[in-house]
């Protein structure tokens, strides 16, 4: 195939891409990628707003809430990129900074467990101890040590996976951590999330909630089937935004953000293996997508 060299349709840093061999190019589509869009800017920018605060006996939290797949985790993980590990040679005092600790809410949690899982994510695991209060201890210590100025719980829904009574614990935990380092908590997970925080009176004055619901078929979508195109390094423009791509790719997702974008990079594979090198409404359709309320009907 002859190249053009140019590829209008993508965007710059996309278009050397395009040169690239098929094998070369699959991998670059099936590689995660921020897609940025209104919901997950304003998200980061609230994220942003409560990191900045000054430490004080009541701090500000919040609630990432919406559905599974739906772009939660990339938002933190966006952020806390954005917010990186501050190596101690270049820190003041010669100790490693951590500005914002990501951690994920164990299954089937409890107290050990749960300091357990910070203590992992500071490297730390190997010194964690067995008791709860061990396992606090450290943890608070290491957490002041390494200055610590936000925590972010993933998967916060798992906490309903445990007893009423150890539920009540972790809740009651999470106000006390709060108010001990005086430091933002930002929850991230389901609308179970949602609902294990309105279970605590003092919890639920607490967390801001920011919804992610799924997504409508509007002008925003295609802007994001736009900006997807953009970057996928196809030699054709293959309109993904244009009515009979954008239904059939809705239609499919049912308006989640992580089903859209496996759809569109399968297609965009299958485009670039067969030559086509667009994306086309019979790939889309013929592609063997299933809906994911299909998916839970299927039997077995």
């Amino acid at each position: 195939m002859e190249l053009s060299g140019e590829y209008p349709h993508l965007h710059p840093s996309a278009r050397s891409w395009a040169e690239e061999d098929v094998a070369s190019r699959i991998r670059r589509i099936r590689t995660d990628r921020w897609i940025g869009y209104a919901r997950a800017e304003a998200a980061l920018a609230a994220l942003d707003d409560v990191l900045s605060f000054p430490k004080r006996t009541r701090m500000p939290n919040l609630l990432l809430v919406g559905p599974t797949n739906n772009g939660k985790t990339m938002i933190v993980e966006k952020f806390r990129r954005s917010h990186p590990m501050i190596p101690a040679p270049d820190s003041q005092g010669g100790v490693a900074r951590l500005p914002v600790l990501k951690m994920q809410m164990p299954a089937g949690p409890d107290e050990r467990r749960f300091f357990g899982a910070i203590l992992d994510e500071l490297g730390m695991g190997q010194w964690r101890g067995d008791s709860v209060a061990a396992r606090q201890s450290s943890a608070v210590s290491l957490m002041r040590t390494t200055d610590v100025r936000m925590l972010v719980i993933d998967e916060l829904h798992n906490l309903l996976s445990g007893s009423r009574v150890q539920q009540r614990r972790l809740l009651n935990l999470l106000r006390w951590l709060g108010n001990e380092l005086q430091i933002p908590l930002v929850g991230v997970g389901t609308a179970e999330a949602l609902r294990a925080i309105r279970s605590d009176d003092q919890l639920v004055n607490r967390f801001v909630p920011i919804s992610l619901p799924v997504w409508s078929e509007d002008d925003e979508y295609r802007r994001l089937l736009s900006t997807l195109e953009a970057l996928l390094p196809l030699r054709k423009a293959s309109g993904l935004a244009e009515p009979a791509l954008a239904g059939k790719i809705f239609s499919r997702s049912e308006g989640v953000l992580g089903e859209i974008v496996a759809i569109v990079t399968s297609a965009a594979a299958h485009a670039v293996l067969s030559g086509a090198e667009a994306i086309s409404p019979h790939m889309i359709e013929k592609g063997g997508f299933i809906a994911p309320s299909e998916r839970r009907r299927v039997a077995i």
